[in-house]
């Protein structure tokens, strides 16, 4: 049994928090775990926004059970939830699962670079609301036989498709971060510690609780690491 202890009870509230949010979206989530020292990277994809979201977690030591150098594991991301402690602060490895496509492509370790451009978190946040009242402001306005599936995702494409600000992120990206409690007020974080970098074909929007990562269309596989 590998076991994780994590720095404190925030700590494990914060991941048990990030593990029902992606269960929500979607029952049978799974995540990828990689693990080195006291540093925990916790991957996971919400189908609904095709972005790859991504929680750091702090480790209080090293994981147990002759694991000395590194983990990486895809695992059910509903298992883990289940044994997340957060009084003892651990939470124990469930067994590896077949991962999904998404598991095996993910963001480049290294080589980011600062993109310039990003709007203050203040107007990230409003740019979220504006997009998700137009959504459903245009899908109220369809008449009833329109209102299928595919006139839904017509709409949902073409607003969260668009960039924000001076920058080449998607809405979506912002969605998601918003969605998966990522994009919280000043009031909870800083606005300095928001920050968009680049890396090949992926950016990442970075902010005090997680990272949002997507991968530019029609850029090729430039930067992205298969691991």
């Amino acid at each position: 049994m590998t076991v994780l202890h994590l720095t404190d009870d925030t700590e494990a509230a914060d991941l048990a928090a990030f593990l029902s949010r992606l269960l929500h979206y979607d029952r049978g989530a799974a995540v990828r775990l990689q693990a080195a020292g006291t540093a925990l990277a916790v991957f996971g994809r919400p189908p609904s926004f095709e972005v790859l979201a991504v929680r750091a977690v702090r480790l209080a030591k090293p994981y147990e059970n002759g694991l000395d150098v590194t983990l990486d594991v895809t695992v059910s991301a509903g298992e883990l939830l289940e044994s997340v402690d957060e009084t003892a602060a651990t939470a124990v490895v469930p067994a590896a699962v077949t991962g999904p496509p998404w598991a095996g492509v993910l963001p480049p370790r290294g080589g980011w670079q600062p993109e310039p451009g990003l709007p203050r978190a203040d107007d990230l946040r409003a740019t979220v609301v504006a997009a998700v009242t137009e959504f459903r402001t245009r899908s109220g306005e369809l008449a009833p036989e329109e209102r299928t599936r595919a006139g839904l995702d017509l709409i949902g494409r073409e607003i969260w498709s668009r960039t924000v600000g001076q920058t080449r992120l998607p809405v979506r990206a912002l969605h998601a971060a918003q969605s998966l409690g990522f994009l919280r007020s000043r009031a909870a974080a800083g606005e300095g510690e928001l920050a968009l970098f680049s890396s090949g074909s992926w950016l990442r929007l970075r902010t005090p609780y997680g990272s949002i990562a997507v991968r530019q269309a029609g850029l090729g596989t430039l930067g992205v690491s298969v691991r």
